[in-house]
C-alpha cells in the first residue's frame, strides 16, 4: 500500500527535484507495411502510425494531469525503415520520401519524435541499407522530427568497419547540410553498438523486430532527486551512499511504472520495459554530473570520476530492477555533454576531454552522446572515434554509442546552440593525429573470442 509519507515524497520529488517521466514511446512494427509499390508503401506508413498512436498525445496528457507527473516527451519508434523500404526504394530519394512520410505523421498525431529511420548493419550492409544511409543527411535536413541510427557493431557479430568508414562522411555531411542551424542535423544521428530492441530514448530508439505489432516503452529520469537524496548523506561510507542511490532509484523507477502501466491500459497496447536511465536535462539541478560531484569528485572529470559514475550506474540499476519487472533498453546513467549543465561546465573548466568521456562511457549507459567537435575535422577522424567507441561495446558486451556534431565554420571553444533538451555544447578539441590508413581498411573487425557462447 501506498501511504501518505510516500504520496508527499512523490510530489516534492516532482515540484523540487525535476522528477518527471521523459517519455512515453510507442513502438510501432511497418512489418505489414511492405508494398513493392513506393506510394503504396508510404500510404501504409502514414495510415498505420496516425491510427495506432492517434490517441498516444491525449492519453499522456491526461496522465500527467490526474497523477501530477510530468511526462516530458511522448515519442513513436518504428521497425527499421531500411527493412521496411528495401522493396520499394531504389534510390536515395525514394527513402527520403519515407523520411517525409515519417515526418508528417509524427506532426499529425503530435508527437515530438520519431525515431526508426535505421538500418540494422552490425556484420554487413545490403543495398537498401547503404541507400537508407547515403540518404541520411538528405531525410535529417527536410524533417524536423526524424531520429536516425545505424547499428554498426555487436559482441556477437563485430564491427562493419566499411559502415564505420562510411558514417564518418555522412555525419560530416549531415553537419554540413544542416549548418545553418549550428549543424543540428547530427543531433537526430547516432551510430550504435549492441542497440536494444526496445529503447524508448532518441536519437537510438527504432522497433526491433523481436517486439510485438505495438508496445509501450517508457524512459524515466530524475538526477535531481538522486542528487538531492545524497546531500543528505554527505561524508557517510559507501554502504549508504550505495543504498540511498538504491533507494532512490526504485522510487523514481515506480513512478515509471505506474505510467506505463496505465498508458498501455489506455491505449489498449502490451506494456513492454522501463527503462530507469538518469536522463539529463539543461535544466539547473537536473544533471547526472552534480551527482558525480555530490558523490566526492571535485568537478566531473577528475580522478575518481570513472569509479564514480560506476558505482551510480550500478546502483541505479539495482534500485531499478525491484521496481519492475520488466526493465529494459538502456537503463543506467547517461552523459550527454550538450543536455547537461554540469558537463558543461567541466567542459568550459577544462575538467573533462574527450578522452575522458571516453573512459567514461566504459561504465554508463551510452557513449560519446551529444559532443561538437571543430567543423573541419576529418571524415576519417571522426569514423575513428566512432570505431573506439564499437569497440569497447562490442568488448564489454554492453550497447555503446556515438552522437557527433562536427559544428560547421566552429573551432574549439566556440559554441553551438540547439535550444529545448538539446541545450548547448562547448566545441571540443579533437586529438590532432590521425587514423586515415587503419580507416580505409575494408571488411570488419572480428568478434571477440568471448562471443561463442553457443
Amino acid at each position: 500500500m501506498v501511504n501518505i509519507h510516500e504520496v508527499i515524497e512523490t510530489n516534492d520529488m516532482i515540484e523540487k527535484e525535476n522528477l518527471d517521466v521523459r517519455t512515453i514511446t510507442l513502438g510501432i512494427s511497418l512489418l505489414s507495411c511492405i508494398s513493392p509499390d513506393l506510394r503504396e508503401l508510404n500510404k501504409n506508413i502514414y495510415d498505420r502510425i496516425t491510427t495506432v498512436a492517434k490517441d498516444l498525445v491525449s492519453v499522456g496528457r491526461d496522465i500527467e494531469k490526474e497523477f501530477g507527473i510530468p511526462i516530458v516527451n511522448k515519442r513513436i519508434s518504428v521497425t527499421p525503415i531500411a527493412l521496411i523500404g528495401g522493396a520499394a526504394c531504389r534510390s536515395e530519394e525514394d527513402f527520403v520520401s519515407i523520411a517525409k512520410t515519417l515526418d508528417d505523421a509524427a506532426k499529425a498525431v503530435g508527437v515530438n519524435i520519431i525515431g526508426g529511420y535505421s538500418a540494422l548493419t552490425a556484420k554487413g550492409m545490403t543495398k537498401a541499407d547503404e541507400l537508407l544511409i547515403r540518404s541520411i543527411p538528405e531525410a535529417l535536413s527536410v524533417t524536423e522530427r526524424v531520429c536516425s541510427s545505424v547499428v554498426a557493431a555487436s559482441t556477437k557479430t563485430g564491427i562493419n568497419m566499411d559502415c564505420v568508414r562510411l558514417m564518418g562522411s555522412i555525419i560530416k555531411e549531415t553537419a554540413e547540410k544542416t549548418a545553418d542551424r549550428d549543424s543540428a542535423g547530427c543531433s537526430k544521428l547516432v551510430v550504435l553498438c549492441n542497440a536494444p530492441d526496445d529503447n524508448p530514448f532518441m536519437a537510438g530508439a527504432f522497433h526491433g523486430v523481436t517486439e510485438a505489432d505495438a508496445v509501450i516503452n517508457v524512459g524515466v529520469s530524475g538526477p535531481g532527486v538522486v542528487k538531492t537524496a545524497l546531500s543528505k548523506v554527505r561524508g557517510k561510507d559507501f554502504s549508504v551512499l550505495c543504498e540511498t542511490i538504491k533507494k532512490t532509484a526504485f522510487k523514481v523507477t515506480r513512478v515509471g511504472q505506474l505510467v506505463a502501466g496505465e498508458a498501455s491500459k489506455r491505449l489498449n497496447v502490451p506494456f513492454g520495459i522501463v527503462d530507469l536511465s538518469l536522463a539529463p536535462t539543461p535544466a539547473i539541478g537536473d544533471s547526472v554530473a552534480d551527482i558525480l560531484q555530490e558523490i566526492g569528485v571535485e568537478c566531473t572529470g577528475a580522478p575518481g570520476t570513472t569509479a564514480a559514475l560506476a558505482l551510480l550506474n550500478d546502483q541505479v540499476k539495482k534500485g531499478g530492477v525491484m521496481a519492475s519487472s520488466y526493465v529494459g533498453g538502456l537503463s543506467g546513467a547517461f552523459i550527454p555533454v550538450s543536455e547537461d549543465q554540469g558537463m558543461i561546465n567541466a567542459v568550459e573548466k577544462g575538467a573533462i576531454s574527450l578522452e575522458k568521456l571516453e573512459a567514461m562511457t566504459t561504465v554508463c549507459s551510452v557513449g560519446l552522446d551529444m559532443i561538437a567537435v571543430p567543423g573541419d575535422t576529418p571524415d576519417s577522424t571522426i569514423s575513428g572515434m566512432i570505431a573506439d567507441e564499437m569497440a569497447l561495446g562490442m568488448v564489454n558486451q554492453k550497447t555503446t554509442a556515438v552522437r557527433l556534431i562536427p559544428a560547421i565554420g566552429k573551432k574549439t571553444g566556440d559554441k553551438v546552440e540547439f535550444g529545448g533538451l538539446f541545450g548547448y555544447a562547448p566545441v571540443m578539441p579533437v586529438n590532432p593525429f590521425g587514423c586515415e590508413d587503419f580507416i580505409k581498411r575494408k571488411g570488419r573487425i572480428p568478434a571477440p573470442i568471448h562471443s561463442f557462447k553457443n
